[in-house]
């Protein structure tokens, strides 16, 4: 994982905070080829995803600290889910011996319950097929005109926006 965001919204869909960062590499890694030969297509995305990266363990304790610090159960929300949990779930059990998602598992969990697949939610929400649940296919104001660059700041804000608008 080379960076992340999240922007936390409350219940009426407004934008309360957000968090980004850049990570350094992990120790032995080594970049998938199909993943960077992406990114060379997304220059821009590939500059702000390895712009003064920081180490992992720093970056995911200032995380928890900002989930933990927001009001009410914090609620994991990923576009898909299937694509952003498990990464985030590594992480954070990596560098903070805490799990993303409650489960059958031991051990404090961050956020509540199981997540929620914002596709999935939007699928349902919408009468669409599953296929049809993309940023390209969202009309600009459903994602609050935010354009989806794949930066991650840029996305999550997008993603929030449609939340809020799929909540209203």
């Amino acid at each position: 994982m080379l960076s992340f965001a999240s922007v936390a919204v409350n219940a009426k869909g407004e934008e309360a905070d957000s968090f980004q960062a850049v990570l350094n590499t992990l120790d032995g890694a080594t970049p998938d080829p199909l993943t960077m030969a992406w990114f060379q297509s997304q220059p821009e995305a590939l500059a702000a995803a390895t712009h003064s990266p920081e180490p992992p363990r720093e970056v995911v304790a200032r995380f928890v600290h900002w989930v933990q610090g927001l009001p009410g159960d914090a609620i994991f929300v990923a576009h898909p889910l299937a694509m952003d949990g498990p990464w985030m779930d590594f992480y954070l059990r990596r560098f903070a011996g805490i799990r993303l998602l409650k489960g059958p598992w031991t051990g404090e969990r961050l956020f509540y319950a199981g997540g929620l697949c914002l596709r999935s939610f939007a699928a349902g929400k919408l009468n669409w097929p599953l296929w049809e649940c993309s940023p390209e296919n969202y009309p600009p104001e459903w994602l609050g005109h935010c354009s989806h660059t794949h930066k991650a700041i840029d996305d999550a804000r997008a993603y929030a926006r449609l939340l809020a608008f799929l909540m209203d």
